[in-house]
């Protein structure tokens, strides 16, 4: 397969565990844009998003969304906040299938509570409602993908076997 399966959606919905055993699964590589990011900045997001702020992290996470758009046979695992730029929404769609991951806000809280490197939830008083505020603002942004899966109380397994299924799917189109 020449194009990439690009996963999307917000923060805790499973895009890095569920793109790892996807990739292993069909032999592809498995490309994480925020682990790039921390590579290209020898520093961890939460470190970048306290000492030089969002919007250049948003800079250079266009970039990297630039370089691993021209990759090939990949599933790549983007940030939360990716695709609110258009600009790397078009570039992860000319060479891919944008598969958006979502869960419930309790979900989400309850698997990204105890990591503490989410900066955009760490200043919040009452991160439920803050996770809902933001995936209301992300939702016309997420709802551009071609397809969704809900992963709240789903076993990683189960979603990478949807996710198999979709892509038969979208090749058997192709073929026709």
């Amino acid at each position: 397969m020449d194009r990439n399966i690009v996963l999307i959606g917000f923060m805790g919905t499973g895009k890095t565990e569920v793109g790892m055993l996807l990739a292993e699964k069909l032999n592809m590589k498995f490309v994480d844009t925020d682990k790039l990011i921390e590579e290209k900045e020898k520093d961890r997001i939460i470190r970048i998003f306290q000492v030089k702020g969002e919007e250049y992290f948003r800079e250079v996470e266009e970039e990297v969304i630039e370089e691993v758009s021209n990759y090939k046979n990949c599933v790549i695992a983007t940030g939360g906040g990716a695709v609110i730029r258009e600009k790397n929404y078009l570039n992860l769609k000319k060479n891919g299938i944008l598969i958006c991951l979502t869960a419930t806000p309790e979900e989400i809280y309850k698997r990204t509570i105890p990591k503490k490197d989410r900066p955009l939830l760490m200043k919040s008083k009452n991160v439920i409602a803050t996770i809902k505020e933001m995936l209301e603002m992300r939702k016309p942004y997420y709802q551009k993908a071609d397809y969704t899966i809900d992963t709240t109380n789903k076993k990683v397994e189960i979603i990478v076997n949807e996710i198999i299924d979709i892509i038969k799917k979208e090749n058997g189109k192709n073929k026709s």
